[in-house]
């Protein structure tokens, strides 16, 4: 099943910044927005950037990813020297935050500052299979006009946002149906979250 990418970037407290995709990203509630993203360590047990400056600078921004930016999300993948600059070596283009102090990439059409909340760290069976479970609440949100409906929302068919799914696969969010539960009032922002 395909998974949400987080694809976030942040600022060392040097300032040096930082931008990579996570696909283990998820909403977790909306009453404050909350989300969290989950990041590996690497083989000889070093700590993500993005988790080291989220935790140290307090922030970090999630960035949508999108079918006309995958090549962009891809690079940003690369396991680079902590001193580099993944927006510049994947060709896009910085835009300053509102509160947040890394920056935002300007060609994503919807963005999520995020000041950070804790760090629960798992143990694996190897250093690779250690992780760090970050949580942040969603300070502020940024969408492009050019990307809603009349409506006042997202144009998901027209974004095309990009999932991950196994192996090397990712699909593109192309069709979207409306579903709801029956008997739920017309102002309940109600989803599929189980019933007690």
């Amino acid at each position: 099943m395909p998974r949400p990418i987080g694809w976030l970037s942040t600022v060392s407290v040097d300032g040096v910044h930082n931008l990579a995709p996570y696909s283990q990203w998820q909403n977790l509630t909306f009453d404050p927005p909350m989300v969290m993203f989950a990041a590996n360590q690497y083989p000889d047990g070093r700590r993500k950037d993005t988790v080291i400056n989220a935790e140290q600078t307090g922030w970090f921004v999630w960035n949508m990813a999108t079918y006309a930016l995958r090549e962009a999300v891809n690079i940003s993948a690369m396991a680079l020297d902590p001193g580099e600059d993944e927006f510049e070596r994947a060709g896009v283009t910085k835009a300053p935050a509102t509160e947040a102090p890394g920056m935002r990439v300007a060609e994503s059409p919807a963005h999520f500052e995020c000041r950070y909340i804790a760090t629960h760290r798992l143990p694996g069976n190897s250093p690779v299979g250690s992780v760090d479970v970050v949580y942040g609440q969603v300070a502020r949100i940024h969408v492009a006009d050019e990307v809603l409906t009349p409506d006042g929302k997202l144009d998901i068919p027209r974004i095309a946002p990009i999932a991950r799914m196994g192996y090397y696969d990712y699909t593109v969010i192309r069709d979207v149906f409306e579903m709801r539960i029956p008997g739920a009032s017309v102002d309940a922002a109600a989803g599929l979250e189980g019933k007690a």
